[in-house]
């Protein structure tokens, strides 16, 4: 169960001043904790201690920078059923999707514990011409200073390690403002990282109001701004930014090509496309919304896809055996709702699911969508998966291609020519062959183009963002 109310962070030390935030289970609806939420004074004082920090946490070992994050690995193991039970109440995840996100907080963490003790710099050879006979090159990287992390509610664990492991790992201090829908899993991190040796003033985790936000955006003594979140607000912020670097991932409307050649394997593409669709009930910016297959095998898959998905279990999260839990609200739930009944209208048929009861969304497959449907332009972000049968590869690939949104595609196909086109031509941040859309490894380079926003996440390329670069020039001889 959770605490009956949890402090902010300020500086490392929790404080609680008031615990105004109420925090609901979001399957009963019940409220089950209440968080403190940090005013404007409070946010000043985090982002002014930050930039105190700085200079200190710069100049703090790579190897003690690692010991912080291997702490943090051991103590998240040990917490580990702790944290998905808060996940499974406070998101509504399903308790295997919860301890699958405290798995991945964990190999994230790993993985910048790795990355902080291997630096970053080379030799760079300068004699490229008689003028410069002489002379070589070295360039080292250094923290670009204080940051600033705004994250959603949809992996209220992961989201925020894939922010805050690489800023430790690189050396810069951070402010961190969490959902308000589900501050609690950010608020247990912080308990852990003021259990190590971070100077006073490295981090902070502040619920703050939206009238009190502003500085966490606008504050030309932050360095960086990493969002994640939705299309509208990212690209406001940026322009709110100032000259500070900014990380945006903005969601998407992820597509799947099914080729010809896959007919002896679709219960593995049905299997894999199901676990995409309906994981986490759709709240995934990489979630399988748009299926194109190739006509000849299109009635099988939509056979095989109908009855996984009808085979889910919807219901209480802390039940071990529901599948399918509940989304984040009733209101997100109705107007996924609402964009099904609009396609209908329009022609579209609903091959199963469609009904709601509550914030539960039953797991919904349809085909016929209007291409200009809110079903099919916009992100659905709930547990819903539409059918498109083509004839032509390129004309799938096109069709792909046709959305503002660019994180990332799947592509099923045994057709090596073709999978380097799609590479080529599909207009994404990533291009998963033989597998879903939805498949990442925290370490790997993640993020979109066009509306998907701009940047990497993955420990790695999190903190080339999170650094920049120095060179020395010297001149011998």
């Amino acid at each position: 169960m959770l605490a009956e109310r949890y402090p902010y962070y300020l500086a490392n030390r929790p404080r609680q001043p008031n615990a105004e935030l109420a925090v609901t289970d979001k399957y009963s609806g019940e409220v089950v904790t209440h968080v403190a939420v940090a005013d404007a004074a409070a946010v000043e004082e985090a982002i002014a201690a930050a930039v105190r920090v700085a200079g200190p946490l710069r100049k703090m070992a790579p190897y003690a920078r690692q010991a912080v994050l291997e702490h943090c690995v051991r103590r998240f193991q040990e917490r580990a059923e702790e944290f998905a039970l808060a996940l499974c109440i406070e998101a509504g995840k399903p308790l295997r999707d919860a301890r699958a996100e405290v798995t991945r907080l964990i190999e994230t963490f790993k993985a910048a514990a790795e990355e902080a003790v291997r630096g970053g710099g080379e030799v760079l050879n300068l004699e490229v011409s008689q003028r410069t006979e002489g002379y070589r090159g070295f360039t080292q990287r250094v923290p670009v200073g204080p940051c600033s992390f705004i994250t959603p509610f949809n992996f209220p664990l992961n989201l925020v390690a894939h922010k805050v492991a690489p800023a430790i790992a690189a050396g810069c201090p951070f402010v961190l403002k969490p959902s308000d829908r589900t501050p609690v899993s950010a608020l247990l991190m912080a308990e852990v990282l003021a259990e190590t040796a971070l100077p006073e003033g490295a981090f902070s985790v502040l619920p703050a109001r939206l009238e009190d936000v502003g500085p966490f955006i606008e504050d030309d003594r932050l360095k960086l701004l990493s969002f994640t979140g939705s299309e509208k607000v990212g690209w406001d912020l940026k322009a709110r930014a100032g000259r500070k670097k900014v990380v945006l991932e903005l969601g998407g409307n992820a597509a799947c090509v099914v080729d010809a050649d896959q007919g002896e394997r679709l219960d593995f593409v049905a299997d894999r496309i199901a676990q995409g669709a309906f994981f986490q009930a759709g709240q995934s910016c990489i979630s399988v919304q748009r299926v194109l297959a190739h006509e000849s095998l299109y009635d099988a898959l939509r056979e095989r896809l109908v009855a996984r998905a009808r085979a889910l279990r919807a219901g209480n999260p802390r039940d071990e055996s529901t599948t399918l839990g509940p989304l984040i609200d009733e209101p997100a739930a109705r107007r996924l709702e609402g964009w099904i009944q609009q396609a209908v209208e329009r022609g579209a048929r609903v091959l199963t699911g469609g009904g709601r009861r509550g914030a539960l969304l039953e797991a919904t497959v349809l085909e016929g969508v209007p291409e200009d449907a809110s079903l099919c332009v916009e992100e659905a972000f709930g547990p819903v998966v539409l059918l498109q049968p083509f004839r032509d590869f390129d004309e799938a690939l096109r069709r792909v291609n046709d959305s503002r949104y660019g994180l990332q595609a799947g592509l099923f196909t045994q057709d090596l020519s073709r999978a380097m086109r799609a590479w080529d031509e599909l207009e994404v941040g990533g291009v998963v062959v033989g597998d879903v859309p939805s498949f990442r490894v925290d370490t790997m380079p993640y993020g979109g183009v066009k509306g998907s926003g701009l940047g990497r996440e993955g420990v790695k390329y999190a903190m080339e963002d999170m650094t920049e670069l120095r060179l020395l020039v010297l001149r011998h001889g």
